[in-house]
C-alpha cells in the first residue's frame, strides 16, 4: 500500500502532468505539433498511476473520458470527479483512502477498483447502479455486515474482499454468496454451484418450513411458531446448550422452560390466524363495496347514455 514519506514528493494533477501522460499514450509515430493540438475534450482514456499524486485536481477538462487511472499514488481523499459523468472504469488502488466518498456523479460507473487503501468500512456508493466489478481487497473491513450494503448493485457480478480481516470468518464465503446469489466471481475465484448450494441451505429449510405454516395460516408472519421448531432449532444451534445441561438446576428448567415457550409460541400463532382472518374480512368487505359501486356506476353511465341518445333522436 502506496504511504507517504519524506522520501516522497507529493503531486497534484496539473496541466502539465496530464499533458505528459497524453503524449506517452500517444502513438510514437504522432508528431509534436500534433500532440501539442490534442484537446482534452477527446480524451477517452488517462492514466495517472505511480506519479506520487496526493490531490485529484485538474480533471473537469477530460468531460468525456471513460477510464481512469489513478492508482499506485498517495491519494488520501476521493474528490475531484464531478465532471467525468462518463466513466465507465476507475482504478483508485494502491493510495492511502480511507473513505468511500466523492462518486456520487459517476453513474455510468461499472469497473472500480479501491484496493489496497485504508478502507474501514463500504458506503456512500448508492449512485453507482451500473457497478459491474468492484475490488476493495486489502483495506480495513472487518464486519460481514458490509457486504449486505452491496444488495443494492443488481449488476455486481465480480467482487474481491480478499485480505480483509472479515475474510478470517469462518462464514465469509457462504454468506457473501448468500446474500449476494448473482456473484459470478469472488476474489477471482468462480462461484461454483456447490458453494450457492451450500449457501442457499437455510434458505431452503425456511422456505419448507413457511409453506408448512402456510397451508394453515395463510400468511407468512406466523411461521415457525406453530409447534416446537423454533425452541428446538435455537437449541440445537446453541454449541454450549449441552455443557449448561450439567450445571446445577438447569436440568429442571430444561423440563420446564420448552412447554411454556411453545406454548408462547402457539399463542402466537393463533393470535396470528386471528389477525390474518381480520384482514380476510377487510379485503373481502372492501372487493364487495368496490365491486357494487362499480356496478352502481355501470348503471349510472348506462341510463345517461340512453338518456341522450333520446334526446339526440328527438
Amino acid at each position: 500500500m502506496s504511504q507517504f514519506n519524506n522520501d516522497i514528493e507529493p503531486n497534484i494533477i496539473d496541466d502539465k502532468m496530464v499533458q505528459k501522460a497524453i503524449e506517452e499514450q500517444c502513438p510514437e509515430n504522432l508528431n509534436l505539433a500534433k500532440r501539442e493540438a490534442i484537446n482534452f475534450k477527446d480524451v477517452t482514456e488517462l492514466q495517472l498511476s505511480f506519479r506520487n499524486i496526493l490531490q485529484i485536481d485538474s480533471l473537469w477538462q477530460f468531460e468525456n473520458l471513460t477510464k481512469l487511472q489513478l492508482d499506485n499514488n498517495i491519494i488520501e481523499k476521493i474528490e475531484g470527479l464531478e465532471s467525468l459523468v462518463h466513466l465507465a472504469w476507475l482504478d483508485l488502488s494502491f493510495n492511502n483512502i480511507e473513505v468511500i466518498e466523492g462518486l456520487d456523479a459517476l453513474v455510468k460507473l461499472q469497473d472500480l477498483s479501491l484496493s489496497n487503501n485504508r478502507i474501514s468500512k463500504i458506503e456512500h456508493m448508492d449512485t453507482l447502479q451500473e457497478l459491474q466489478i468492484f475490488s476493495i481487497g486489502k483495506n480495513n473491513l472487518t464486519t460481514l455486515e458490509d457486504v449486505i450494503y452491496l444488495r443494492r448493485f443488481k449488476n455486481l457480478r465480480t467482487l474481491n474482499l480478499a485480505g480483509n480481516p472479515l475474510c478470517e470468518d469462518q462464514r465469509y464465503t457462504l454468506f457473501v454468496v448468500a446474500h449476494l446469489p448473482h456473484l459470478v466471481y469472488l476474489d477471482f475465484r468462480l462461484v461454483n454451484d456447490t458453494t450457492v448450494s451450500i449457501s442457499a441451505f437455510p434458505a431452503c429449510a425456511v422456505g419448507q418450513q413457511q409453506r408448512t405454516s402456510e397451508s394453515r395460516a395463510g400468511l407468512a408472519f406466523v411461521e415457525y411458531l406453530n409447534g416446537s421448531f423454533l425452541f428446538d432449532s435455537l437449541y440445537a444451534e446453541d454449541p454450549d446448550a449441552d455443557k449448561l445441561a450439567y450445571l446445577p438446576g438447569v436440568g429442571d428448567l430444561l423440563q420446564t422452560y420448552p412447554s411454556w415457550f411453545v406454548l408462547v409460541c402457539e399463542n402466537l400463532f393463533n393470535y396470528g390466524l386471528e389477525e390474518h382472518e381480520k384482514r380476510e374480512a377487510e379485503v373481502s368487505s372492501f372487493s364487495e363495496s368496490l365491486h357494487a359501486a362499480l356496478m352502481a356506476n355501470q348503471q349510472e353511465n348506462r341510463k345517461i347514455i340512453l338518456d341522450f341518445e333520446c334526446r339526440n333522436k328527438r
